[in-house]
């Protein structure tokens, strides 16, 4: 079967342009995207969501089986955990299988996770949530006040561009 322009359609394009690339034309000739990036792989860096663990970021050192990986952190004893306590992160450093705890420790200082994950929209969103967590009554109280401070003034700027205009 001859694949042409008029026969390719969005959903065949990448068959058509790696089968028959001089017959499609060029707007259909569009590389597929993956469809995530974030793979279970050793030196896959990953944030505990569940358990006594809870928000700790650990370095994938083996994989077990399909439902369980070896994790290991500088500050935490080396422990197994089911993936589905576990979400990966875009980090990867490059160790070896089952390093020792020197090794996996310089890995991570050479790949400066910690800054890496403190600088992520991720990181910063649980950096905001925790300190959400930590105010006391009075702090909510004064949180309170300044919003209110701040939307009296946005108020009265945009009356006055309102007037201008």
């Amino acid at each position: 079967m001859r694949f042409g322009p008029e026969v390719c359609t969005e959903a065949h394009v990448y068959e058509c342009s790696t089968t028959h690339p001089s017959t499609v034309s060029a707007s259909l000739q569009l590389k597929p995207k993956m469809p995530f990036k974030r793979y279970v792989e050793i030196g896959r860096v990953a944030l505990v969501n569940y358990g006594k663990e809870y928000g700790r970021l650990v370095v994938i050192v083996d994989v077990i089986d399909q439902n369980r990986a070896l994790v290991d952190a500088p500050d935490m004893v080396r422990t197994q955990v089911n993936f589905k306590r576990l979400s990966l992160t875009d980090i990867k450093i490059d160790i070896k299988r089952v390093p020792k705890k020197k090794d996996l420790v310089k890995a991570m200082e050479a790949a400066d996770v910690k800054n890496k994950w403190e600088n992520s929209s991720w990181g910063r969103k649980l950096i905001v949530k925790k300190r959400r967590a930590a105010l006391t009554d009075f702090d909510r109280f004064k949180l309170m006040l300044a919003k209110i401070k701040r939307a009296a003034v946005v108020r009265q700027e945009l009356s006055k561009l309102k007037k201008s205009a």
